[in-house]
């Protein structure tokens, strides 16, 4: 059978999808949306990122890599996917409509495309909002659309999506709390099996093991395991590297619940840790304790930037720091557990809100040394940052 049948027969044997939240919370959602779209005066917007798309239908896949576009106008959801995730997107989403068009071909979606715009913007001269910074939005589509819909203007709607995004329901800070507690499992488990002798790769397996037998679905990023010298490359993972005596074992793992991850990172030594080490550790945690206390609701980004930055002032000439207090993190997919581009840092002159939730990624590296990281996902409230996530903030030494 053809795609469209097989949208049918789908569509008559799931007559109402399958989702992570009720129907009214995916409403709330579009609702912010469309409010902001007004603001902006925006007639539609046209959304790539799959984490947008979970976010405001519920559609969930792990083929990420194939065009996927929603259209949300002010009174209709279209969504647009190659036949080989018509399944997903009848299934797991809530939309008015689904459009499918052959995988094998996918410049035929610009046609379709263009044509649903001109349908469903209610306008003739459309203010179309896009992200032109998304990696998920393939450039033959946007120009094929510029080409077509020739007397539309499309507009960068920067951090819309974003914005909205970061301040979480309480069915969102469950799921999140339930990826803190198999993320915990899952650090736990590789710490037990570090020692002098075991390969990097098997305190990877470990963890990942853990996590996906306590529930964890196909995580965003796959855990981080990196030792020794290694530790201080920032973005390095496990590569068939035997852990010796004197090594840094730096990890960072996320697991995933209905698509949402809350990360943390955890350090351990083979050996006892040098006086360098303890002190790279003992800032560490002061700055991940400034930035969390300064991280109230009502303060700004770049503050509680700021009081990570004074913590780290003892040693910022020997280590490397990313610049990135802290990042938000919610729905996400791969290839990154990253969910925006609101960013703790000190150029950020954002307003903190109750109930927004980031990931404080406080890793500091002595290039060609060692690293050192451990860190929380929080929720911002009244009085600061308080811990989603429940690490070991302690430097575990392992004499075996």
């Amino acid at each position: 059978m053809d795609y469209l049948t097989y949208r049918e027969k789908l569509q008559s044997h799931f007559p109402e999808p399958v989702l992570a939240f009720k129907p009214d919370e995916y409403e709330a959602r579009l609702a912010s949306v469309r409010q902001r779209m007004a603001e902006a005066q925006l007639d539609l917007l046209l959304l790539t990122e799959a984490s947008e798309l979970c976010y405001l239908t519920g559609y969930t896949t792990f083929e990420v890599s194939v065009q996927c576009v929603l259209l949300v106008a002010f009174d209709r959801t279209v969504l647009f996917v190659p036949a080989i995730e018509m399944g997903p997107a009848v299934y797991l989403s809530r939309v008015d409509d689904v459009i499918g068009y052959p995988w094998q071909a996918p410049e035929t979606v610009a046609s379709d495309l263009a044509a649903q715009v001109s349908r469903t913007a209610g306008s003739t001269t459309p203010r179309i909002g896009f992200n032109p910074w998304a990696g998920s939005f393939r450039p033959g589509l946007l120009s094929a659309l510029k080409n077509t819909l020739d007397a539309a203007t499309f507009i960068d709607f920067g951090a819309l999506i974003d914005r909205v995004r970061l301040v979480k329901s309480s069915a969102e800070l469950a799921y999140l709390a339930e990826s803190a507690a198999i993320t915990n499992a899952g650090l736990n488990a590789a710490t037990a099996v570090i020692k002098a002798g075991v390969v990097d790769h098997e305190i990877a397996r470990a963890g990942a093991s853990s996590m996906l037998g306590a529930g964890s679905e196909f995580m965003s990023m796959q855990p981080i395991v990196t030792t020794g010298a290694r530790s201080g490359i920032i973005h390095t993972n496990h590569a068939g590297y035997e852990v010796v005596r004197g090594d840094v074992v730096f990890t960072e793992f996320g697991a995933v619940r209905k698509r949402y991850t809350a990360p943390m990172m955890r350090t351990a030594v083979v050996g006892e840790a040098s006086a360098e080490i303890r002190e790279f550790h003992a800032v560490c945690l002061e700055v991940l304790a400034a930035v969390m206390s300064a991280a109230r609701a009502g303060s700004t980004f770049a503050s509680a930037a700021r009081a990570g930055e004074l913590a780290l002032a003892p040693i910022v000439d020997r280590a490397f720091f990313s610049g990135v207090f802290g990042y938000p993190v919610g729905a996400s997919f791969p290839p990154s557990w990253v969910a925006g581009s609101m960013f703790i840092t000190t150029d950020n002159p954002a307003i903190l809100e109750q109930d927004m939730v980031f990931h404080l990624p406080i890793c500091l590296r002595k290039p060609g040394e060692f690293g050192v990281g451990f860190s929380e996902t929080v929720r911002i409230t009244a009085t600061g940052a308080e811990r989603i996530t429940k690490n070991t903030l302690s430097l575990r030494e392992v004499f075996l």
